[in-house]
């Protein structure tokens, strides 16, 4: 944020720092004409910034110059208006989604960013959230921010959290929990939990979550038995599902093949003959996965399970009896073409 020319220290400290910010070098001049103030000014308060933790560089010549390096820390961090509208909505198009690599670390950020910003830039985030909608390449469902900036805050609280929840057979309840992590399976978001009326430990489908209420009720942080939100969460799944391992074998290159393969399908390997072949095990229904390996381009060949060969067998029947289905499906290249993306 760009602050008026002043006299005061505090106000002047941000101004600094918000120029420093950005990735150049400033002559100690252009400083001090940005700031009203005299080059000595410019020196002392330089000096502030670095008793404070920010590494400011300085350099030698006729002007001398100033820039912010990296540090062994980071203090914190000053916005404009336009970067702190640009990373809340960055921030909630990602947290929406269980992307890989936006995981709860990105929540909560997304929760700190939103709880400090002005009601008018709160405004701005929320009008262009709404007028936008993104094309995202997940399988799994959304989910609004909100929601996860919500369980996000109770979890770096502590605070127990009270929320609406609709199980997998469509039963609806009302659960109050001692919230614990947030993890992210590259698909969907779960909230690993104590629930305090069951007076044992729950993992949440956050999509199937309505109405989280913070309770403001703090609670002394407890671990859930497996020592680990995202081992706790492993087992849960693995208990409450059927596995099976499976392995198909690729006609492409591994990286071909991981940029067409969610991460937790599993991780292609190069077979040595221009190939690769995946490995993984699932709890997922086989005619989804057959659809998914479908999905990717590429020729394969599945080597197991049986199961699987089977599904993709009869996927394979349905679409050529699609294809050649009355006059619809024997359009061919006179017929209609889907719209073209530019």
């Amino acid at each position: 944020m760009l602050v008026a020319m002043t006299t005061d220290t505090p106000a002047r400290l941000l101004q600094l720092l918000s120029l420093l910010q950005t990735p150049r070098e400033w002559p100690g001049g252009e400083l001090a004409d940005r700031l009203g103030v005299s080059r000595r000014t410019v020196r002392r308060d330089v000096d502030r910034l670095r008793e404070l933790g920010y590494p400011v560089q300085a350099t030698r010549g006729t002007d001398g110059g100033y820039r912010l390096v990296a540090g062994k820390a980071m203090p914190p961090l000053v916005l404009d208006d336009e970067e702190a509208v640009a990373i809340a909505v960055g921030l909630r198009a990602g947290a929406g989604h269980a992307i890989e690599g936006v995981d709860e670390a990105a929540v909560r950020a997304l929760a700190k960013l939103e709880q400090v910003l002005p009601s008018r830039l709160r405004h701005r985030v929320s009008t262009l959230q709404a007028a936008t909608t993104p094309l995202t390449l997940g399988d799994g469902p959304t989910i609004a921010p909100e929601t996860l900036t919500v369980m996000a805050s109770t979890v770096a609280g502590h605070e127990r959290l009270r929320f609406a929840y609709r199980d997998k057979d469509g039963s609806a309840s009302r659960r109050l929990t001692e919230p614990h992590r947030l993890v992210s399976t590259g698909r969907r978001w779960y909230l690993v939990a104590y629930d305090v009326d069951r007076a044992d430990w729950r993992t949440f489908r956050v999509d199937r979550v309505s109405d989280p209420f913070a309770t403001g009720v703090r609670f002394a942080p407890r671990e859930p038995p497996t020592g680990s939100a995202a081992e706790y969460l492993r087992q849960s799944i693995h208990r409450r599902q059927e596995t099976y391992a499976f392995e198909v074998r690729f006609a492409a290159p591994a990286e071909q093949v991981a940029a067409r393969v969610p991460a937790w399908v599993g991780v292609p390997e190069d077979d040595g003959t221009g190939g690769c072949v995946l490995r993984g095990t699932t709890g997922d229904p086989m005619e989804w996965l057959a659809v998914r390996l479908a999905m990717t381009g590429v020729e394969f060949t599945v080597r197991g399970p049986g199961g699987l060969v089977e599904c993709v067998r009869r996927l394979g029947d349905r679409l050529t009896r699609a294809a050649n289905a009355g006059p619809e499906g024997a359009q061919g290249a006179g017929g209609p073409s889907a719209p073209q993306v530019p």
